[in-house]
């Protein structure tokens, strides 16, 4: 109980996936859309209005019966109620030292990429990279592609560029761009470098 206390949302999202919640949105987001108050759909769907704010905020689970009721009084078939939560989440678990080896210009030159993920069948895309740079090299290749990119220096000490400007980074530095300026290591100087690099795109190419 006194972890709840400290912490309001420990509630809230031990429970986000669960049947009730997801119910209780639905039909709170149907009635808003519909401009009633919980009063005008309690009466239409014969509940009291404290039930229904029961309903609505995933307190208690209701009857196939009252979902029924509810589906006549907000216009909508039983099975829209479900949406919610039938809708897939994705989750990808790697292990220390199995992300997937992707191979990119510099690769060859001591320059390691591993995906840690991906979404899924959504618009937006992120894609979470661990770079581990371990051997000096005379050439730095430069990346240019759309979205939005943010890197995180674990280890080591780097002067990354991005459009005309250069920023020396060390451990524990972040950099946040636009990814459609080149940008790229450009001075190894301290290594080995690992940097986390998340990268946000749009499939329709706008974030």
């Amino acid at each position: 109980m006194t972890d709840q206390l400290q912490n309001p949302h420990a509630l809230d999202g031990a429970r986000e996936n669960s049947l009730e919640v997801a119910i209780g949105h639905q039909v709170r987001e149907y009635r808003t859309k519909l401009g009633m108050t919980v009063a005008d759909l309690g009466r239409q769907a014969n509940l009291s209005p404290g039930m229904l704010s029961k309903i609505e905020n995933g307190v208690t689970s209701p009857s196939l019966s009252t979902l029924q009721s509810l589906s006549r009084a907000l216009n909508v078939p039983v099975t829209a109620f479900f949406r919610k939560f039938e809708e897939q989440r994705d989750a990808t678990f790697v292990k220390s030292g199995q992300g997937l080896a992707i191979e990119r210009r510099g690769t060859r030159a001591g320059h390691q990429y591993h995906l840690l993920g991906h979404t899924i069948g959504k618009n937006l895309v992120v894609e979470p990279y661990l770079v581990t740079l371990s051997e000096q090299s005379d050439v730095f290749p430069l990346f240019q592609h759309s979205g939005l990119e943010f890197i995180y220096l674990l280890e080591g000490e780097v002067a990354y560029r991005h459009g005309s400007k250069l920023y020396a980074m060390q451990a524990g530095d972040s950099l946040f761009f636009d990814a459609d300026a080149p940008h790229g290591p450009e001075e190894l100087r301290k290594l080995p470098i690992r940097l986390l690099s998340v990268i946000v795109y749009s499939r329709s190419g706008e974030v």
